[in-house]
């Protein structure tokens, strides 16, 4: 495996950590850790590591490693390949996602979207964060996938193939939204009623993350059986995070929504969500190309 290709993976990895991170703020409510204040914390650069503060502060500063180290992929694929390589599109697309993590996060922050806050406008700022998340992840994953020889994405000549990877893209950014949510729902409003206002939207929401999770595997069990997907190491991993994360899922429910268990079901789904890309990335393959595994 070639260096850059080994730090693209990394780099990749170093992301994940930072969204279970950002997961860790949001679950143990410790957005308000720097108070008001962006980029510094609390308006200090290096502020005392304590409590909240110590948790905010440590994933606003791997979120910050994670941005330069998008930034030196970028720079590296730029002078690794020659002009029109799709891998120079992934790594822009990397950055212009990270940097709207970025912004978007400074948002919440500033507009105090954060802590006990159970406001419409956080409800909605939530599961954007996440979509734009499922961007970076997605972008750096087809960086890497461009860089160990595959080519420009084009749609299969198969017709079912396309549509079930259409449904299947469609369906997992529903249900992680969906979970965003129902992860902020099980923060601010705890079964146990802790939380206050039962009877808060986001309350009435919460139930929609599993009937979603539910019939989309169902149909996603079926349809794959039915659907000549070309094979891969990702394709076979699929099912089995699909079942684990149902799994987990109810675990997670059973045990009262720990924040350990929380970070292993978020862990899954940013695996299976890398894997469906990569999947989704070979399928749609030139058919005359031997595509990475």
């Amino acid at each position: 495996m070639r260096p850059i290709v080994r730090y693209s993976w990394f780099v990749l990895a170093f992301n994940v950590l930072v969204i279970l991170l950002g997961a860790l703020v949001r679950a143990t409510g410790s957005g308000a850790g720097c108070g008001r204040s962006w980029p510094t914390c609390g308006g200090e650069l290096i502020p005392e590591l304590e409590g909240a503060t110590a948790i905010e502060f440590s994933h606003r500063a791997v979120s910050g490693v994670a941005l330069v180290l998008v930034a030196v992929l970028v720079a590296w694929v730029w002078r690794s390949t020659s002009s029109g390589h799709p891998a120079r599109l992934g790594v822009v697309l990397s950055m212009i996602a990270i940097i709207g993590e970025a912004l978007v996060g400074a948002m919440i922050v500033l507009a105090e979207w954060v802590a006990e806050d159970a406001s419409l406008a956080r409800t909605v700022a939530v599961p954007l964060h996440l979509v734009n998340t499922l961007l970076l992840l997605a972008a750096l994953t087809l960086t890497i996938f461009w860089l160990q020889g595959g080519r420009r994405l084009r749609w299969s000549e198969d017709r079912m193939v396309n549509r079930a990877l259409v449904a299947g893209l469609v369906a997992l950014v529903l249900i992680s939204a969906s979970g965003a949510v129902t992860a902020l729902a099980d923060t601010l409003f705890p079964k146990d009623g802790t939380g206050g206002d039962a009877e808060n939207l986001l309350t009435s929401l919460r139930i929609v993350h599993p009937i979603l999770a539910v019939v989309a595997a169902t149909l996603g069990f079926w349809v794959g059986g039915r659907t000549r997907v070309p094979r891969s190491r990702a394709a076979s991993l699929l099912p089995w995070l699909v079942a684990a994360m149902l799994v987990t899922g109810v675990i997670n429910v059973l045990l009262g929504v720990p924040v350990w268990m929380q970070l292993v079901h978020l862990l899954l789904a940013d695996a299976l969500w890398v894997a469906f890309v990569w999947t989704t990335a070979v399928a749609l393959q030139p058919s005359e190309v031997a595509s990475p595994v």
